[in-house]
């Protein structure tokens, strides 16, 4: 398990390496000339820290939930707009996001498990 948790720091220290270095200038593709591509941030753009990217993610996940029940909500009443595809495709969204929010969950709980019981 020890082994698991030093690979993933160390992925975790070469990704900052790596977001800690400028752009060559060249490098069109990865430039933030482009706008609307996941990851890419303008240099004046504050850094978002881990709280916030936990609660953004989880009133995501809430938002997919509270969508998934009003679109159930509907199609039970019976109004048009709802139709049976989208209903199940919402339910699945909000269900594969409760998922990976419990596994993040669960990955994080046995991480701090991992760190507390090194010895020293």
């Amino acid at each position: 398990m020890s082994h698991s948790v030093n690979s993933i720091l160390s992925q975790i220290r070469s990704y900052q390496t790596q977001a800690s270095q400028p752009l060559p200038a060249a490098d069109v593709a990865r430039s933030n000339a482009i706008e609307g591509l996941a990851g890419v941030r303008p240099a004046s753009a504050p850094v978002a820290s881990f709280t916030d990217t936990l609660q953004g993610a989880l009133a995501d996940v809430n938002r997919a939930q509270q969508v998934s029940g009003a679109l159930a909500a509907a199609f039970e009443r019976g109004e048009p707009g709802a139709d049976l595809a989208k209903v199940m495709v919402a339910s699945q969204q909000s269900q594969l996001a409760f998922r990976a929010t419990v596994e993040v969950r669960n990955r994080l709980v046995q991480a701090y498990q991992d760190v507390m019981n090194m010895p020293l």
